[in-house]
């Protein structure tokens, strides 16, 4: 088999459950190249949304509840993370349903924000389910879409794209991994 065939392969038989996995823990990068997969006729964009919206929404709930049932817990072991949980409270205060239904859309805050409503004693967990939902459906359709639309456009741009395709994707993975080691560093040099 060559490159390209094992690529192939890879994203037929592993793609959903790679979105699944990657939507449930932040998911902007892989949720992309689910769109960009589904133009390319490797993954069906609707299935793409639905798993997106699946690992996105189960992914928000357990942060949710994590904050809920050991939040304190948890600060009280990396207190660093106190200035960021500060600053989800004083956006809550202002912007309680839309920071619900929104947070998802700001990288960087995906995980914080369900953790943080979770701890807050005014934030009912059903209300906090429903608006996670809604905003788990708009995300994926939106970025799912993006990247279909965005698979669509280098097909108009290349005469050839079934040639650079897989090897496009192979850079899209490779970029979206080091764009996450890079994150994950900065991170953990920080601590």
């Amino acid at each position: 088999m060559t490159i390209p065939e094992i690529l192939e392969y890879l994203i037929r038989n592993y793609g959903y459950s790679a979105l699944l996995v990657g939507t449930f823990l932040e998911g902007e990068t892989i949720l992309l190249l689910g769109g960009v997969g589904a133009s390319l006729g490797y993954l069906d964009l609707s299935l793409v949304m639905a798993i997106a919206v699946v690992g996105s929404f189960s992914g928000d709930q357990f942060y949710f509840y994590v904050g809920r049932w050991k939040g304190n817990v948890i600060l009280a072991r990396f207190p660093r993370l106190y200035q960021k949980v500060q600053r989800v409270h004083h956006f809550l205060e202002r912007y309680h349903d839309a920071i619900m239904l929104s947070f998802r859309f700001v990288y960087g805050i995906r995980i914080m924000t369900p953790f943080v409503l979770g701890m807050s004693n005014r934030v009912n967990a059903g209300r906090f389910a429903f608006f996670n939902f809604a905003g788990a459906i708009l995300w994926s359709v939106g970025v799912a879409g993006g990247g279909y639309l965005f698979g669509h456009a280098v097909e108009l741009f290349l005469a050839d794209v079934k040639q650079f395709q897989i090897l496009a994707i192979a850079i899209a993975i490779c970029a979206a991994v080091g764009f996450w080691y890079l994150q994950k560093r900065k991170f953990w040099k920080k601590r």
